[in-house]
């Protein structure tokens, strides 16, 4: 499946699911017509069984460079307006960040402000050792936004959140690798491929048991032990019925490699 849209490549492979910023004009800005964009798209894979994982990447040398300066003074928003432009964003940002199968962000070049949102949304992150990072909402007197406020910290803990988002700082690939954001670094001409195939070792994994794993995590840090047990429990009778379980099963008393496996790099 190819859809055109006017900033963004959408493709899918092997199910797969490609989303490409490419408004190279702007270097990626998350205009409006991005973000709509982004909206559709999110959506699609959401409801998509047909697609087990998807890659977010930038063309032509950037991730994506925030959110488009001159359209946000250009708009004259006031408090209720920017209200609304935000409420727009948190619904298919809510999607994204809860999507029941993995998401990995690709990042080359820059991923700053809204960008380095994004890429925080996903749930791995490879970059070149040309990205760059920075919340640099406060440079223009604005917060983080695009979820930061949530995933910033759980990538770093609370001090070193606050002292991204307050000195507005840039991180090199290699900083937010040793920061835990970064997972892998790549040169840029292997990273959509180290990204698809981490992508595509996904189709072998149960996607009752990715669901599940990705859900919990999502309020791990705001449940208590006994809640966590209890959602344990839940969900592993869930995921002990699953035919992907009994495959591997199988498997492992055939002396059979398992379905599921993650791709050294």
């Amino acid at each position: 499946m190819n859809r055109a849209y006017r900033t963004i490549q959408f493709s899918q492979r092997d199910h797969v699911a490609t989303l490409t910023f490419d408004n190279p004009g702007k270097r990626n800005a998350l205009d409006l017509q991005m973000r709509d964009e982004i909206a559709e798209i999110v959506g699609l894979i959401g409801e998509s069984q047909d697609i087990r994982a998807a890659i977010l990447i930038g063309a032509g040398g950037h991730f994506c460079s925030g959110g488009d300066v001159r359209n946000i003074a250009a708009s004259q928003l006031g408090n209720a307006g920017w209200r609304v432009r935000m409420q727009n964003v948190h619904r298919w940002l809510q999607e994204l960040l809860t999507l029941d199968k993995p998401v990995i962000a690709a990042v080359d070049g820059a991923a700053v402000g809204a960008g380095f949102s994004l890429a925080l949304a996903a749930d791995f992150i490879l970059a070149t050792p040309r990205a760059r990072f920075a919340m640099s909402f406060l440079r223009v007197g604005l917060v983080p936004d695009c979820g930061a406020f949530y995933t910033l910290p759980r990538f770093v803990g609370m001090q070193r959140a606050k002292e991204l988002m307050l000195s507005t700082r840039e991180l090199s690939a290699p900083e937010a690798q040793a920061l835990g954001i970064v997972m892998e670094i790549h040169d840029a001409d292997v990273l959509l491929q180290r990204a698809q195939v981490l992508a595509e070792s996904f189709v072998n994994a149960s996607p009752t048991a990715v669901s599940l794993i990705k859900r919990t995590l999502n309020v791990a840090g705001n449940a208590d032990l006994a809640a966590l047990l209890e959602i344990e429990a839940s969900t592993q009778a869930l995921a002990a019925g699953t035919d992907e379980h009994r495959g591997a099963v199988d498997a492992f008393l055939n002396k059979k490699p398992f379905p599921f496996q993650w791709p050294q790099g």
